[in-house]
């Protein structure tokens, strides 16, 4: 467990303050007939202009800026050259590198006009994000973070994806502990100042098992039901949560 200094976490926050500027400028071009690899040039100029570097771009190989992933792709979507439809939802996962220290967060959104159903598995979703904040406290442990978002995430009808976790970050994109969105209360390493997470339910709506597929980065839902995807990063300062990354820039 990699404890940070308030020093660190304000260079954290810094990155991660820039990858949520980066969302809230995608956010104005979610609409139908916008061509995937549009949106991934607009966050490679915008994070490249303001002073950072695409976290993602040739992390473990991977070639883009964003993830991209459309209703039944769950994370790690490739941008390809295709277009967004009304009705589509699609979850923007990004990540901006500065000063040597990562942010990165993720928000789904609705391609226009979305059913009721969608709107839902959005909102639950959402509300999940923030159930998890806030047990991520002095006094609790990592098992009860995913205890609470999975409660309410099955009381809504749905599933959260099991093979895939939140994280620590830093100076590492990807750091320990791992955070799973399931558990047990007051179960795993206790929650200590200095502590940097990305907290991240990621839900479907069917099945809670995903598939690898053909391009050997997108995630799917097995059952090709849909799913939704949120993201922040938080710090643990003086005892107190606080959010180094916002959706105040989303303006869909």
């Amino acid at each position: 467990m990699l404890i940070k200094k308030k020093e660190e976490i304000n260079l954290i926050k810094k990155s991660a303050i820039l990858n949520s500027k980066t969302l809230g400028i995608i956010s104005e071009n979610i609409k139908p007939g916008v061509n995937l690899l549009k949106l991934d040039k607009i966050a490679y100029e915008y994070i490249n202009d303001n002073g950072g570097k695409p976290a993602f771009l040739g992390l473990y190989n991977y070639p883009n800026t964003i993830c991209t992933s459309i209703n039944n792709e769950v994370v790690h979507g490739i941008p390809r050259n295709i277009e967004l439809k009304e009705g589509d939802i699609i979850s923007i996962d990004c990540g901006v590198l500065m000063n040597k220290y990562y942010g990165e967060h993720a928000y789904t959104f609705g391609v226009g006009e979305i059913s009721n159903i969608k709107k839902k598995l959005l909102k639950y979703t959402k509300k999940s994000l923030y159930i998890g904040i806030k047990e991520s406290k002095i006094g609790k442990k990592i098992g009860d973070i995913g205890y609470k978002i999975n409660k309410y995430i099955t009381k809504k009808g749905l599933k959260v994806v099991k093979d895939l976790f939140g994280h620590g970050i830093g100076r590492k994109i990807h750091e320990y502990p791992n955070i799973p969105n399931y558990g047990k209360k007051n179960t795993g390493i206790k929650i200590k100042n200095g502590m940097v997470l990305s907290i991240e339910p990621i839900v479907n709506q069917g099945t809670s098992k995903i598939k690898l597929s053909k391009d050997k980065w997108t995630y799917l839902t097995k059952d090709n039901l849909l799913s939704a995807h949120y993201e922040h990063n938080i710090a643990i300062i003086d005892n107190k949560t606080k959010k180094l990354s916002t959706f105040k820039y989303i303006k869909n």
